[in-house]
């Protein structure tokens, strides 16, 4: 198993692919707490899932935007399983409207979840890896779109191209520490969120013409870059964006 004796968080992995990450995590080994906000039903029904394979698991709630949910999120995994080796950002939102008509309010969710999160996220992991000693791995759920412009998802973008500086910056510091620290930029990954835009066919037509590839792709294949990129495998990956897009960064327009 490539993550045999590890501790890994994942957040918002209640659904999605969180989830596909936290599972597979724990299939290969990982104990994992899976982060939610909200109601704990799905996130319970995880650490189920993971559990009825053998698995270690806990749910705990955590709102990545507060500074004190974030610290105690660590520190309760900490003290339940004695260490953390592996800390996955993955929640995240978006919410699309036209630039000039952006809510403020609205704009400063978007940041506070999608980039004053990870950042809060990555500094409380980092603090106990540090103070354990033996390194550790910081991943971070990107998107193409911190490369590639989204008309009417300004504060997204702009998020998730923060969250590439961020992540190059950080691992430059922490590498001293042998903690690495990584992104992962998905495309177009299929999710029950989507079965709207899979029900129209005009509009996945032309979001499949802009992919090479011709598909979507999979939680499963996210949750394997990351698995990777938590493993021994990647011990000398740091500082850089894996994205995969079945090739849309490549070919696409302005999606």
């Amino acid at each position: 198993m490539k993550l045999q004796g590890k501790v890994a968080i994942v957040t918002g992995s209640a659904t999605g692919i969180g989830k596909a990450i936290a599972t597979g995590m724990a299939a290969e080994g990982a104990a994992v707490v899976v982060d939610y906000v909200g109601a704990p039903d799905l996130a319970n029904a995880v650490v189920g899932n993971i559990r009825s394979k053998g698995g270690k698991a806990m749910a705990i709630e955590a709102d990545v935007s507060n500074p004190d949910q974030v610290n105690s999120l660590v520190q309760q995994t900490i003290k339940a399983m004695g260490r953390i080796d592996i800390f996955v950002n993955n929640a995240g939102m978006e919410s699309k409207h036209p630039f000039t008509e952006y809510p403020f309010e609205l704009w400063q969710k978007v940041i506070a979840i999608d980039l004053t999160g990870p950042f809060l996220c990555a500094q409380a992991a980092a603090k106990a890896m540090i103070q354990q000693g033996n390194g550790g791995r910081i991943v971070n759920i990107s998107s193409v779109h911190e490369d590639l412009p989204m008309p009417t998802n300004a504060p997204y973008c702009a998020a998730k191209g923060g969250l590439r500086m961020l992540m190059r910056t950080i691992a430059v510091e922490l590498a001293p520490h042998k903690i690495t620290v990584n992104n992962i930029a998905p495309g177009a990954i299929y999710t029950p969120i989507d079965a709207d835009v899979e029900a129209n066919n005009k509009i996945e037509s032309a979001l499949m013409a802009e992919i090479p590839l011709g598909r979507w792709g999979k939680p499963q294949e996210v949750a394997d870059l990351a698995i990777f990129l938590a493993s021994d495998a990647a011990g000398y990956c740091t500082g850089s964006t894996f994205f995969i897009d079945g090739g849309m960064l490549r070919q696409s327009g302005s999606l």
